[in-house]
């Protein structure tokens, strides 16, 4: 997910030297420094005990099938003597166990052309390590490991773990008999090599961290590698911190609920992790501090950790049925940037239903007031059934479509995250409700109660005109409440309204209509002709809205605001001395 899956042998360990690979030249001078013995036992350690096949295609070209892992290496022992691929290949294996998370290894037992049998395991260092008891020197010959070599062995796996290399072991051990009902050895191993694999960072990843931190999402990385690997990587994505701290997946269970509650906000990276390492996590982030958990997956081993958390994210380059199956959302480029902008999207999707609420509860408690006092003080009310439903369309249809398609945008993502149980209308939404519909109620009211007079409007169509201008002066409220509304806490409203044609679109067929029901419809929206100054006087009445809007929003309102740690919160005021 941080990195590209592309790897490659950069450094090896044999026989007491210590080689950078990363090249033809250099592996031939290897070559030259490692003995013949040496150098064969460990090609046929990679061509038999691999998951890896070679295949040509159509043209001819070599393909690696298999995990990057696998092929890096595979790729490797083909670099040094491809001749011998389809030789060690037609090998008899006896038995095979496959690499699980668990061992971290995988081992194969192989019937040698000679007579005998060899078995080779590969896989993490320390494992491999602690089942060798003999080493290959330079010359080929097996000799007892020390424990000064053996520190030295760690010293050179740590070394490379802190160039951000995947650290890998391959060790043999001959055997006089095996038969296929006995189990591979677990000890009494040869050490042969020891591998840097290199997987380089993707393009773009330490500013897809920095993005998520900076929108209030703490990134965590769980992997099965060494640590040091691991903090080597997370240093380089942004993730590992100067206050924050590397774990093995081991030492979760030796904790106890109130050490992991302390513990928990800090960690940043878990290595060498088994599945139910990740599983727990999720668990503990949960229950101990309400927390919102996204996880990343691949394999089936992390579907636990992917059903049990709020959002899973299974890859869809690497992959599993099952882990996609136990997954919400399938990332198709298995990319970290991608992640990014599902937050973004999600972010999208949510506020722009907070916008169109807030609208939606503006139209509705002015229209609802205004005929429920109109109807009940004057006896009748001044807005008609299919006015109210050409105002339902605006509120509705048209308003959400306006409202939701608003894209994302690079200020979302500095917003603070919706906490679980956080209120879905806020304080924020209701004072521009209510501020707003306040506005509107007192402009209704006085043209209904003293419009007449104030404007001089007489004759036998005196109510229908009021009337009329009424419900002109209420829609042209909602339009520029509907601009108002892209925004609810940031006052220039404007800012990339253009970029969003829908919304200009959809304003701009409101405009249009209101003006054919009030001039050409009359008799079916019961509303009469207004004059120039009448209909320039419902414009102005809207966009005062939005000086109003300016002025609720100059009005702090105090709210539970997050910062990127876990249980951080503070209360802050929202509003332009906020920003």
């Amino acid at each position: 997910t941080l990195t590209t899956n592309h790897m490659i042998v950069d450094k090896v360990w044999i026989s007491d030297v210590s080689k950078s690979v990363n090249g033809d030249a250099k592996i031939t001078e290897l070559k030259s420094v490692i003995s013949e013995r040496a150098m064969e036992i460990l090609v046929q350690g990679i061509f038999v005990n691999t998951g890896s096949e070679v295949v040509k295609g159509d043209d001819g070209k070599r393909t690696i099938l298999g995990t990057p892992t696998e092929a890096a290496l595979l790729e490797f022992g083909l670099t040094i003597e491809a001749d011998r691929y389809l030789e060690y290949n037609s090998i008899r294996r006896v038995r095979v166990e496959p690499f699980n998370s668990v061992k971290k290894k995988m081992s194969v037992i192989i019937e040698l052309p000679n007579g005998g049998f060899r078995s080779f395991c590969k896989g993490a260092p320390e494992i491999i390590l602690g089942h060798c008891d003999n080493v290959l020197n330079g010359e080929g010959d097996i000799v007892p490991l020390s424990d000064m070599q053996k520190q030295n062995v760690l010293n050179i796996i740590n070394s490379f773990a802190s160039e951000a290399l995947r650290t890998l072991c391959v060790a043999f051990q001959d055997l006089d008999e095996f038969s296929e009902e006995q189990t591979i050895p677990e000890n009494g191993y040869t050490l042969i090599v020891l591998f840097g694999i290199k997987d380089p960072v993707r393009p773009g990843v330490r500013d897809a961290v920095m993005t998520c931190m900076a929108a209030g999402i703490t990134v965590r990385m769980v992997t099965g590698d060494n640590i040091n690997t691991a903090k080597a990587i997370a240093k380089e994505c942004g993730i590992l911190t100067e206050d924050g701290i590397a774990i093995e997946g081991r030492e979760l269970h030796d904790k106890s609920s109130d050490e992991l509650k302390e513990l928990l906000p800090k960690i940043q990276v878990m290595a060498r992790s088994l599945p139910m390492d990740k599983f727990k996590l999720v668990t503990s982030l949960k229950s101990m501090y309400q927390e919102v958990v996204a996880v990343t997956g691949d394999g089936t081993n992390d579907a636990p950790a992917l059903c049990e958390s709020d959002i899973g994210l299974a890859m869809g380059i690497a992959g599993t049925e099952v882990a996609k199956e136990n997954a919400d959302v399938i990332i198709m480029d298995d990319n970290f940037k991608t992640i990014v902008n599902v937050a973004r999207w999600g972010r999208a999707v949510y506020l722009n239903i907070q916008k169109f609420v807030q609208f939606q509860l503006t139209v509705n408690i002015v229209a609802l007031i205004v005929n429920f006092v109109s109807a009940c003080v004057i006896g009748t009310a001044p807005l008609t059934a299919v006015q109210l439903l050409w105002v339902n369309m605006i509120m509705d249809t048209l308003g959400a479509l306006a409202l939701a398609t608003e894209p994302p945008n690079d200020e979302m993502m500095k917003r603070s995250p919706v906490r679980r149980g956080d209120s879905f209308i806020t304080k924020v939404m209701w004072r521009n409700i209510l501020g707003q519909a306040l506005y509107q109620l007192l402009v209704l009211g006085t043209l209904m109660i003293v419009g007449k007079r104030l404007l001089n409007i007489e004759g036998p169509t005196a109510d229908k005109t009021i009337n009329t201008l009424i419900f002109n002066s209420f829609v042209f409220c909602q339009v520029f409440n509907e601009i108002n509304s892209r925004e609810m806490e940031k006052i220039n409203v404007f800012r990339g309204i253009f970029r969003n044609w829908i919304f200009v679109g959809i304003l701009t067929a409101t405009v249009i209509f209101q003006v054919i029901i009030v001039e050409l419809l009359g008799t079916f929206a019961n509303t009469v002709p207004l004059s120039l100054e009448l209909w320039l006087l419902s414009v102005v009445l809207g966009s005062v809205s939005m000086i109003v809007s300016v002025i609720l929003k100059c009005i702090p309102v105090e709210s539970v605001k997050r910062d990127a740690k876990p249980h951080g919160y503070e209360l802050i005021p929202e509003g332009p001395e906020a920003l």
